[in-house]
């Protein structure tokens, strides 16, 4: 009697949520209600089922992971907002409160590339670095942080697992309440934590619509959470033909900017595409041999991020005396095989020449710095234009 007593208030408690909130379109949400005032979250569960899953399961008990002494307990009801950084954001989830406690277990993460910490209120992920280490606890943004995405502007997919890579998993966004999330980003902390709690009294879930109501996050985290590894390198390989395709149409245009220019068009059936000009009676060096390249390098745009030609320094206005001193503005010397410290592109053009020849190359994005960049100069995913030069043997 007692436990359908039990059931009885919390269906009831549920349809009263239901009905608080006539103007929420069909959909899955979460509402906070916290002492400082209460917050409705839009849940993302078409997108990022298995994220919204977990959220679900803790916050209604079902969690397949819960302990048994967990289980049918309400996981955030009580926690506290642990950690609060005005003008960024406020996190929870904690039951220990010190940022270190989790619900027992973790999980891989789970993106789409059209969530992005784009705005205030976006409800994501914490983690402790790299894929798979996400739990209980989550943060709510006060302003945009983009640098918190999983990946680049363009959609492709940083190196998560990198030291000091941010790579957050949205699963939601307020549409109430933003005011109060702006609130608990004003308290008064101690290193972070606020000096009075700032308590999640209750985190309920509502259901608007037949798909939201269907929605067994339990089932859902046990059948899809484990292919989470599988669905993120399917999706970072689409994106790579992506930029592979993009890349394609790029060295087109490379070649019909350079179509006056004098030389041999090549089109490397890896993307590199060379204009040719090969000396007359050139030797091709040995592979034992030290090449000197003399190069300049050039964004798509046709700024420049780098030369050793002095001359072409002066002339565009990126000369430093102290560098040249240095010897900056020199050719630099360089194995002439396979082992060359090159990006591939670079080294596979480097290797169809022979002394005296000169070339302009275009080098897909994959060939040279990849997703990384090279920081502070080469940003990701940028597609290089470079003038070489093989001047002699060292």
């Amino acid at each position: 009697m007692k436990f359908l007593l039990i059931a009885f208030i919390a269906s009831f408690s549920a349809m009263s949520c239901q009905d608080k909130y006539p103007d929420l379109q069909d959909g899955l949400y979460a509402e906070f209600k916290t002492n400082k005032g209460t917050m409705v979250a839009k849940l993302f569960y078409d997108k990022v089922p298995v994220t919204v899953a977990n959220f679900v399961g803790l916050a209604e008990g079902t969690h397949p992971k819960l302990a048994d002494s967990l289980k049918g307990k309400p996981f955030y009801n009580g926690i506290t907002f642990h950690r609060v950084m005005d003008k960024f954001m406020i996190q929870g989830g904690d039951p220990t409160g010190t940022g270190m406690g989790s619900a027992g277990y973790k999980f891989y993460s789970e993106f789409d590339t059209s969530l992005s910490h784009d705005k205030a209120g976006i409800l994501s992920m914490a983690n402790s670095g790299g894929l798979d280490t996400n739990g209980s606890q989550f943060f709510i943004t006060e302003v945009p942080k983009t640098n918190l995405d999983a990946f680049y502007a363009d959609g492709s997919f940083k190196n998560c697992n990198m030291p000091r890579t941010s790579c957050h998993a949205v699963f939601g966004e307020l549409v109430k309440g933003l005011e109060v999330q702006d609130t608990i980003s004003n308290v008064k902390t101690n290193n972070t934590k606020p000096v009075k709690p700032v308590i999640i009294e209750e985190l309920n879930i509502i259901r608007k619509g037949a798909d939201a109501k269907a929605f067994d996050a339990a089932k859902v985290f046990t059948e899809k959470e484990p292919l989470l590894p599988q669905r993120l390198e399917e999706q970072q390989a689409a994106m790579q033909e992506k930029i592979k395709e993009q890349a394609k149409i790029a060295g087109k245009e490379f070649i019909e900017k350079n179509k006056d220019m004098e030389g041999e068009v090549i089109e490397s059936p890896t993307g590199l595409v060379m204009i040719l000009n090969k000396a007359k009676d050139g030797v091709t060096p040995k592979s034992t041999d030290n090449v000197l390249i003399q190069s300049t390098g050039y964004f798509e745009n046709g700024n420049l991020f780098y030369t050793t030609d002095a001359e072409v320094a002066k002339a565009t206005n990126t000369y430093n005396e102290q560098a040249d001193k240095a010897g900056a503005y020199e050719p630099f010397p360089m194995i002439y095989n396979e082992s060359a410290t090159l990006v591939p592109g670079f080294r596979e053009a480097m290797l169809k020449m022979n002394i005296g020849d000169k070339a302009r190359i275009f080098v897909p994005s994959y060939l040279g710095y990849g997703p990384n960049g090279r920081a502070p100069r080469i940003p990701p995913n940028a597609n290089l234009v470079f003038d070489l030069e093989i001047v002699g043997i060292k």
